[in-house]
Parts: C-alpha cells; sequence; structure tokens
C-alpha cells in the first residue's frame, strides 16, 4: 500500500500534474508527472514528499475491476515512488486495456512510462 504522505488527494493537485506536467504514454497507462515544487525551501524544512494518484474511469471496467487496477498500480507505484524528485506530483491514469492487463503488464509499461520521463534515469 502507498504511505499516506505519498497519497495525492486534492483535486488540485491533479489538475496540475495534468494540465502543467509532462506525460508518457504506454499502452495501458498513462503517467503524468509534475516536476518538484520551483521554490526554495526555509533553512531546516526537508523537501515535501512526492505524492502520488490515480485515475480508473469506467471505460477500464465494472467496479470490481476498477479497484483491483487500482490496487495494483498503488502496490506497484510505492517501490517507485523514490526515483521521483522530492515534491513531485504523478497522476497514473489507466486506459481502458488496463483491465486486462495483468500485474506483469501494468509493472512493465509503469517502468516504461516512468524511466521516459526521468529521462532514462530511473534504474
Amino acid at each position: 500500500m502507498l504511505p499516506t504522505e505519498n497519497r495525492l488527494r486534492r483535486r488540485e493537485d491533479f489538475a496540475t500534474a495534468v494540465r502543467r506536467g509532462r506525460r508518457a504514454g504506454r499502452p495501458s497507462l498513462v503517467v503524468h508527472l509534475r516536476s518538484g515544487a520551483t521554490d526554495p525551501h526555509a533553512p531546516g524544512e526537508s523537501a515535501p514528499p512526492t505524492r502520488a494518484g490515480f485515475v480508473v474511469s469506467k471505460a477500464v471496467g465494472g467496479a470490481v475491476v476498477r479497484n483491483k487496477v487500482k490496487r495494483r498500480l498503488r502496490h506497484l507505484m510505492r517501490d517507485r515512488v523514490d526515483l521521483f524528485p522530492p515534491g513531485s506530483l504523478v497522476v497514473v491514469r489507466a486506459l481502458p486495456g488496463a483491465g486486462d492487463a495483468d500485474h506483469a503488464q501494468l509493472a512493465r509499461d509503469l517502468d516504461a512510462a516512468v524511466e521516459r520521463l526521468l529521462g532514462g534515469g530511473a534504474r
């Protein structure tokens, strides 16, 4: 499970990541990345954590399928959240093919999208 401090919850944060961030698409998902805060932090403050959110529409499938896809993506993102710069906003949007994809396929697509967004230095 993705830790609470790494979860993206506010609508404004989702909108910022999708509208102002970069994106990388794969057959089963699209990853939107808004890199870390550009404002310098005050001395003594730590950088905000990377936060990730997930969008799984009804086009993916019924409620059971959508929840399964969200659980899988949260689990996969837990191990990859440290790859992003501190303060980043990440939105993973599942495409209709994600409902039929197995765990390994989602992992491959997520890894490829993250690697593309981070300039090939994800691994």
